[in-house]
């Protein structure tokens, strides 16, 4: 099911997630769309009609005690730790369980997106992200995805833009 871009959050067979109001509230242009729950990166990818290297990641990174940041990374590509941390300028970064990452957002895993989570986290979006084109990421729920341009995205969440992958 593909719900028209901007459609009001509360209108029948649109998922109210803290994510589709975010960006519904931000004025953000999208598109959102959900699908089964995929088991997997190219499930996905496949069920929504796009390039994997379109999908994004959202990744939460801790940088020390209560202190986190959300990395969005294409689907098909992993961070690159040195260069994340020679970004951050840090000596040592981890990523959190599950249960710590869902307090630190709200949101599972699988699930993770910067629109509406828990916390001002800073935002890194990969800059192969910035080459332009739409992109998608989670909207909140399992199945629930946001469609959107990628420089739309960056302004959105105020992301960095660095080459972490």
């Amino acid at each position: 099911m593909n719900t028209p871009v901007n459609a009001p959050v509360n209108t029948p067979g649109h998922p109210d997630t803290p994510a589709t109001r975010a960006i519904a509230e931000a004025g953000v242009a999208h598109e959102v769309r959900v699908i089964e729950r995929a088991g997997s990166l190219e499930e996905a990818a496949q069920r929504l009609g796009v390039d994997p290297e379109r999908l994004l990641k959202t990744m939460v990174v801790r940088r020390g005690e209560d202190d986190y940041l959300l990395v969005l990374v294409p689907g098909s590509r992993q961070i690159d730790w040195p260069k994340l941390r020679t970004h951050l300028g840090v000596s040592r970064l981890s990523m959190p369980d599950a249960e710590v990452a869902r307090e630190a957002t709200g949101y599972e895993r699988g699930t993770i997106t910067p629109f509406g989570a828990r916390g001002a986290w800073p935002v890194i979006v990969d800059a192969s992200v910035a080459a332009g084109g739409i992109v998608t990421v989670g909207g909140g729920a399992h199945g629930v995805s946001l469609r959107l341009d990628g420089d739309d995205l960056i302004a959105a969440v105020e992301a960095a833009v660095v080459d972490v992958t």
